[in-house]
């Protein structure tokens, strides 16, 4: 999605590249080759559907093959086209870089409305898209992993590992070909929610410096901090949901598809999930208002929004009405280019895509190993941590003639389950990657926001794996 007084999604993420080159000292050169597409596959195939024969546009773009295999989801939208997905998967390059992941970036998309398709129709269309990939060798655990993204999801995913065994027969890291699969099926737990988490853990961190939220007008923490939705898919409702439960984050604003709603004293984000599920919208939620046009949510009075549609929401035309004091970009692109000139002179801080949307593949990087390694993580040590935790627990009532409650035994002889390495481990990388961030920001003479700070973390990274492996002679 663009805007002719703001360019296209790829301009925008290229002008952001130009912003922080200049900063890395790296070769011009060397800055090209990290900035282009390295391979781009357009393609065209007929799908039966019902008594008619439809061809279906398709694409998947490899952005960086610095390191393999490359990494980016697919999305199903009747907005695809090479642009988005080019801009999309140079994206994900630098997001990786950024998290420290040790893959290329790459995206996929399929022209259609998954609103038009059966399912039945819709995995046709997977499983010959997914022979398409097979065919031009740009699927493979160890050449391009495909992921959930806008329109897609666990189901899809398992229709492409099925897909791809049933074609690569015995090779034993097949599994590892796609990630954000069902549980069941070679998936891990917590993938679901984690680009929603990761967009928590990342404000949790951005508002715990005082400094910073003093230049804001704000007091550090998350607690009672107001929040607007845009998009209650995935991504805005695990965002809300944990912000809410976890962070203490008060949600006044959420729009969707077919509108928004509005409460000042707080919007329970599982109930409005339930009342859309039971009614089909969000409109007429008990306790908050109908707003007149769902892109009011943009303009909403609050600490903190998060844009979690697609690409292009905030442009030059409606960024000067944005009245939030933190943008977190947890969709790709939604800020443009000219927009963001326009808050930064307004003093909001911008929390950029390629890194706070970065839990999805984060996650993903933990499901692809525990593929390739063939177990799920916690097997081996939990019963050991468990009994480790449990000698102590009793050596402490024995030394202290005092007995520690059922409950509170429980607690701490706990082992970690799956769900808990990978939560820590995303936090993990979430609070690490958002330090280098910010020391950028801090030291760098001339760098001003945050995203520049991520572009320039990411160059610095990137530019050293092509020098020392030589890829760049």
């Amino acid at each position: 999605m663009s805007n002719a007084n703001n360019g296209g999604f790829l301009e925008s993420v290229n002008r952001n590249f130009d912003k922080a080159a200049p900063f890395t000292g790296l070769h011009r050169g060397l800055l090209e080759q990290i900035k282009v597409c390295n391979s781009v596959y357009q393609m065209r195939f007929p799908v039966k559907i019902g008594s008619e024969y439809r061809v279906i546009e398709a694409y998947r773009v490899q952005h960086s093959h610095h390191r393999l295999p490359t990494k980016g989801g697919i999305r199903y939208s009747q907005k695809v086209n090479q642009e988005e997905v080019m801009a999309l998967a140079t994206l994900m390059t630098y997001k990786c870089a950024i998290v420290d992941v040790p893959f290329g970036g790459a995206k996929g998309g399929v022209r259609i409305s998954p609103r038009d398709y059966t399912p039945a129709q819709l995995q046709k269309i997977t499983r010959r898209y997914t022979t398409e990939l097979i065919r031009k060798n740009f699927i493979g655990p160890g050449i391009d992993v495909p992921a959930p993204d806008y329109g897609t999801g666990a189901r899809e995913m398992a229709w492409i590992l099925d897909t791809y065994t049933t074609f690569k027969g015995g090779e034993i890291d097949a599994a590892g070909c796609v990630t954000g699969k069902p549980v069941n099926q070679s998936g891990i737990r917590g993938r679901t929610e984690a680009t929603g988490r990761g967009v928590f853990y990342a404000l949790k961190e951005a508002v715990s410096y005082k400094d910073d939220m003093k230049a804001l007008g704000l007091e550090p923490g998350m607690e009672g901090k107001t929040m607007a939705i845009q998009g209650l898919g995935n991504v805005g409702y695990h965002t809300g949901l944990i912000s809410q439960k976890e962070g203490g984050a008060k949600i006044i604003c959420v729009a969707e598809y077919e509108g928004a709603i509005y409460n000042k004293d707080g919007i329970d984000i599982e109930k409005l999930f339930k009342h859309r599920k039971s009614t089909g919208s969000i409109l007429d939620f008990p306790g908050a208002k109908n707003m007149k046009q769902r892109k009011e949510v943009l303009e909403v009075e609050c600490d903190i929004l998060v844009p979690a549609a697609l690409e292009g929401q905030i442009r030059s035309d409606n960024a000067d009405r944005v009245r939030a004091k933190i943008i977190a970009e947890a969709a790709n692109g939604p800020v443009t280019a000219d927009a963001e000139e326009i808050l930064l002179k307004k003093g909001v801080m911008i929390i950029p895509d390629m890194y706070i949307n970065a839990g999805g593949v984060t996650v993903s990087y933990f499901e692809w190993l525990k593929n390739l390694s063939h177990m799920r993580f916690g097997r081996m040590e939990k019963r050991f941590d468990q009994n480790t935790y449990s000698n102590l627990v009793d050596l402490i009532e024995r030394m202290t003639g005092k007995t520690v409650g059922l409950k509170e035994r429980t607690f701490l002889t706990r082992g970690a389950e799956e769900i808990d390495l990978v939560r820590s481990g995303l936090e993990e990388t979430m609070v690490t990657a958002y330090q280098q961030i910010r020391e950028i920001k801090k030291r760098r003479k001339g760098v001003e926001d945050l995203r520049t700070a991520a572009f320039i973390n990411a160059l610095k990274k990137i530019g050293s794996d092509y020098e020392t492996l030589g890829i760049f002679p």
